[in-house]
């Protein structure tokens, strides 16, 4: 073959053999926003129960120190979570005061999703407490298994109304491990931006279902 020939060939084939070179493999899928874990954490829990009790040591909640609690998931759906907090109390009806539940709900998509805490307060009769559905937004991503709630403005109105200024600042905490792990623990907690001494925390043993309680007061 002439050197003619021999290039000739090899320009001839530069084109099969860019045909024959792998096509370069896509990105892999990048982590579900941590509020998605969260979310699919929070839900796992849905019709199940735990015990729990106070874990911090504030003396202004001397009156919740030792007393039996129970976080049940009693309302759950793709937008909104309920878990009611019972606490034993020997001066209400039938030992247990079922005035709480706390409401936990989701606007927006992936990396913009919020979520927002209420407190649903009612009395024995399911009529609706002077201050209720108060609480707030988170401001960012958060995490997989912790999200903060600052004090929303239309609560600052209601506790303003209602005379309770040392709860101007409030933020609310959720913590929560998925169901299926182990020593899983769920978490509410209070603390206040103006206020590094305020702690109230409750902490539930989130791996061992117990009987679901009465539904709370008025649900």
């Amino acid at each position: 073959m002439t050197r003619t020939q021999i290039l000739t060939a090899l320009i001839a084939a530069a084109p099969l053999a860019g045909c024959a070179m792998p096509a370069p493999q896509s990105a892999p899928p990048s982590a579900a926003a941590p509020q998605e874990a969260f979310w699919q954490a929070l839900s796992s829990h849905c019709g199940k129960a735990y015990a729990g009790g106070l874990a911090s040591t504030d003396a202004r909640d001397a009156d919740w120190a030792g007393k039996r609690m129970v976080a049940h998931w009693a309302a759950c759906d793709e937008a909104r979570v309920a878990i009611a907090f019972h606490v034993a109390d020997p001066e209400a009806p039938a030992g247990w005061n079922r005035s709480r539940t706390w409401i936990v709900t989701r606007e927006g998509e992936g990396a913009a999703t919020r979520f927002t805490l209420k407190h649903d307060h009612r009395h024995d009769d399911g009529e609706a407490d002077a201050v209720t559905f108060y609480g707030g937004t988170s401001t960012d991503a958060g995490t997989a298994r912790a999200q903060d709630f600052p004090v929303d403005g239309e609560s600052v109105a209601l506790f303003t109304r209602e005379g309770l200024d040392a709860s101007l600042t409030n933020v609310w905490r959720v913590e929560v491990d998925p169901a299926a792990q182990a020593n899983a623990r769920f978490v509410y907690q209070l603390t206040r931006r103006n206020d590094p001494t305020r702690l109230f925390r409750v902490e539930f043993d989130a791996s061992t279902p117990i009987a679901a309680p009465p539904a709370a007061w008025g649900w």
